[in-house]
């Protein structure tokens, strides 16, 4: 065998040492599946603080993740949302919201108690099998229960309500609500801003006292009567006042105007009577009045169509007389405009188009309300009111045709002219 040549030799050499020099090359560990830790908040927040925690569990709240941030899902029928603070050493719930509440929830004392002072606003929706815990924390600032706490008989008490000293916004809904008046939720409430108690069977009067920091007022759908107190035309700040679907009685009083704040004035479906007060024009920034299903008369004010922020006017079915004083311009820059049902109320056809239904007639020349178009008449035409009758008779004779004494005295003309010529025929036959 010929021994190999030098370069070659030098070549295996080379390879050798390579080889040799190079690090060892161990297999790759397969990575490893470690459990999933508990809850740990970003290390940017501080964990939150363990008794609430339990009170969240306990509450069907769930706390494998951060709850804090927990949304939940569309697909859930149930659902809870909460709010926390960035306090340290431990974080603390400062807001609840439960929606669609399973039927298996309860709402414990102990669970509130744990929560509290840092629990400053719970809401409740749709939670119609649950039944209201025996007190809610001092420390709420906001509490909501719409269309919940069906299946407690009474609903919630006023007493219950009333022990809520630091709210500063109320809302039930749909919710009946138990107790001798509103006195007694509000008594105690000092700092409240926003009040809705509405469709709750609320009785009573309207309390002759509020406290001044209310903005915004919902009594809508109860029972309360009596007459609208001055001591609500006080709340300078008001900006929203519905009193509708109740039977309050009386007139609208004259310091209603006293309301500068006031937006929104709904006292519709009520028991009222009288004129629409003057002083309504005071205020300067109102952009719905509805004023419908009352007891109201007189003449509708010619103010209101100076109203330069007004977007809805609601007046029907009332008692008012008289004209209409506003024109088509005003009435087309409104989004809600409602006056029908009011009989002895007329509109001046020169000035407004009967296209426009209204729902009331047009004025005869005295200011008079005439009697409404036949049915069939084409709603999309004018109908002129002033010709009625001056066309009604013509309109019978076109329709009716001659009349039956003419008819008769001519056919007997006829008669007589066909036998004397008969006759004259006759007797050059004869001859």
């Amino acid at each position: 065998m010929k021994p190999p040549s030098l370069p070659l030799l030098l070549l295996l050499l080379h390879l050798s040492a390579t080889i040799s020099a190079a690090p060892s090359l161990s297999p790759t560990p397969s990575p490893t599946i470690s459990p999933i830790p508990p809850h740990k908040p970003s290390s940017s927040s501080s964990p939150l603080d363990p008794k609430q925690l339990k009170a969240l569990e306990s509450l069907n709240i769930p706390t494998v993740k951060d709850p804090c941030n927990h949304r939940p899902t569309t697909k859930s029928t149930s659902s809870s949302v909460v709010t926390c603070d960035t306090s340290s050493p431990f974080r603390l719930v400062t807001s609840i919201s439960f929606t669609n509440c399973s039927t298996d929830l309860s709402i414990s004392t102990t669970a509130l108690r744990a929560l509290s002072p840092s629990l400053t606003s719970l809401s409740f929706l749709n939670c119609p099998s649950l039944s209201p815990p025996p007190r809610l924390p001092d420390s709420l600032h906001s509490f909501s229960a719409v269309s919940s706490f069906l299946r407690h008989r009474n609903g919630l008490s006023g007493v219950f309500l009333a022990r809520l000293v630091n709210l500063t916004d109320l809302t039930v809904s749909s919710v009946p609500v138990s107790t001798s008046g509103l006195f007694v939720i509000l008594g105690n409430m000092h700092k409240i801003v926003s009040l809705t108690i509405s469709h709750a069977n609320l009785s009573g009067n309207i309390p002759k006292s509020f406290h001044s920091n209310l903005t915004f007022i919902d009594l809508s759908d109860n029972l309360i009567k009596g007459s609208i107190p001055t001591s609500i035309t006080l709340l300078s700040n008001l900006k929203s006042l519905n009193l509708s679907k109740n039977s309050i009685s009386g007139d609208i009083p004259d310091s209603i105007g006293d309301l500068i704040s006031l937006k929104n004035l709904s006292l519709s479906s009520n028991k009222l009577s009288g004129p629409i007060p003057d002083s309504i024009s005071s205020i300067p920034e109102l952009t719905h009045l509805d004023l419908s299903g009352n007891q109201l008369n007189g003449t509708v004010p010619r103010f209101i169509s100076k109203m330069k922020y007004l977007t809805h006017l609601n007046l029907a079915n009332n008692a008012f007389h008289g004209v209409l004083p506003f024109n088509a311009s005003f009435i087309k820059n409104l989004e809600v405009f409602k006056i029908g049902g009011n009989s002895d109320l007329c509109y001046n056809h020169s000035v407004l188009s009967s296209k426009m239904k209204l729902g009331i007639a047009q004025c005869d020349k005295h200011g008079l309300p005439l009697s409404p178009p036949p049915q069939k008449e084409d709603s999309n035409s004018d109908y002129d009111y002033g010709n009625e009758n001056d066309t009604s008779e013509k309109k019978k004779e076109e329709h009716h045709g001659p009349n039956k004494v003419v008819l008769g005295v001519a056919i007997g003309l006829s008669s007589l002219v066909f036998l004397i010529i008969f006759m004259i025929l006759l007797a050059k036959w004869c001859g």
